[in-house]
């Protein structure tokens, strides 16, 4: 597979993930980040840091508008609950072996 391929491909299951979440608003980040270590917002730190490779001058809320596909606030407003204890507790105890 030539570079170019593999770049497209990478891009359109990348597009296809976002879009995952931007579906599933119940998934709550606290959630993403206690299952498998990232949540939107790391995908909007590391889209942001992507641009800022290639030379693109983005801040951190314009990633977050592309990821969510809508500001973050109004994303916060509409689908964030507050996180349970138990979501808290497993937050903090994985939050002790990472550094994100």
């Amino acid at each position: 597979m030539d570079d170019r391929t593999r770049t497209e491909l990478e891009a359109a299951a990348f597009r296809t993930l976002v879009e995952h979440l931007r579906t599933h608003t119940e998934v709550q980040n606290i959630d993403l980040m206690n299952l498998a270590g990232f949540c939107r917002n790391c995908l909007s730190k590391w889209y942001r840091a992507a641009a800022e490779e290639r030379g693109i001058d983005m801040d951190y809320e314009t990633a977050r508008e592309i990821i969510y596909g809508m500001p973050y606030a109004e994303w916060k407003e509409k689908y964030q609950t507050e996180a349970s204890p138990e979501q808290k507790a497993a937050f903090e105890k994985s939050a002790q072996g990472a550094s994100h």
